[in-house]
């Protein structure tokens, strides 16, 4: 397991100064946001390749794969090829995706087919096989992302994620958990990383109340003991509100974290 933190939560006046301060703390990778990307891709480049952090993800909003119409779809199938193309040249893990946020917008078809939410997982599986064929040449996966209930009415559990994953089938179509939701949706956190290792390639880390982990009622030591018995390798990166100077609280996150570690 290695420690990421997303770039705009670390101070510095560029990214390379940014990068040292993260060594400095104790990380080892960078996540950034997917609307910071294009703008930020060669400064990024230049500044990894004299950095020891290595590049995690890429995160945030790139469209709405559920969206009302194929105008939208196609939007974000495009942005998602475009990420996937710059994580993949950059050497990182994947693209982080949430498929919709909020409530459905696809049309009911009732009486057709009563259940909205089974007409969204066939349009995103067919996404996702689209996108699976272009992360597999860009050698990136697209990460599927659960939320919890407050902000989207699809896929909340982690089991959720992995349905989806087997029905796609392909190599580089992965998942992640994030801490926060599921300590909101899931019965047992532990168990719920163990049941998905087949597919987990990423986590988001943060308490229960989204802030640095340590300020929350979070238990950290069980779900970290399960990402060891499945042998998880990759990335966990901070996403999450800092509670006062991040000059202080980051390198102590750190060390509070690799505790557990």
């Amino acid at each position: 397991m290695k420690l990421a933190v997303q770039d705009n939560m670390v101070p510095g006046r560029n990214l390379l100064e940014k990068l040292q301060k993260m060594e400095d703390y104790g990380f080892e990778g960078v996540e950034v946001w997917g609307r910071d990307m294009p703008r930020k891709f060669e400064e990024l480049k230049s500044a990894l390749s004299s950095s020891r952090i290595s590049f995690s993800t890429v995160c945030g909003f790139t469209g709405d794969l559920l969206g009302p119409d194929k105008k939208t779809r196609l939007a974000a199938i495009n942005t998602l090829k475009e990420m996937l193309s710059m994580c993949g040249e950059l050497g990182g893990v994947g693209v982080i995706t949430v498929p919709t946020f909020g409530p459905p917008k696809v049309p009911d078809l009732y009486p057709w087919l009563p259940d909205v939410e089974k007409i969204e997982k066939r349009i995103l599986v067919e996404e996702l096989k689209i996108l699976g064929r272009h992360a597999e040449n860009v050698g990136a996966n697209i990460i599927l992302e659960p939320l919890n209930r407050y902000e989207t009415h699809f896929m909340r559990r982690l089991e959720h994620a992995v349905e989806i994953c087997v029905e796609v089938g392909m190599d580089h179509v992965k998942m992640m958990a994030d801490f926060f939701h599921m300590n909101i949706e899931e019965a047992n956190i532990p168990s719920s990383l163990e049941a998905a290792a087949d597919f987990l390639v990423h986590v988001h880390l943060a308490d229960s109340n989204r802030v640095l982990p340590g300020y929350g009622h979070m238990d950290f030591k069980e779900p970290f003991e399960a990402l060891k018995r499945i042998g998880y390798k990759n990335f966990m990166a901070l996403e999450c509100r800092i509670p006062g100077n991040p000059e202080v609280e980051l390198p102590k996150c750190v060390r509070y974290l690799k505790r557990f570690m």
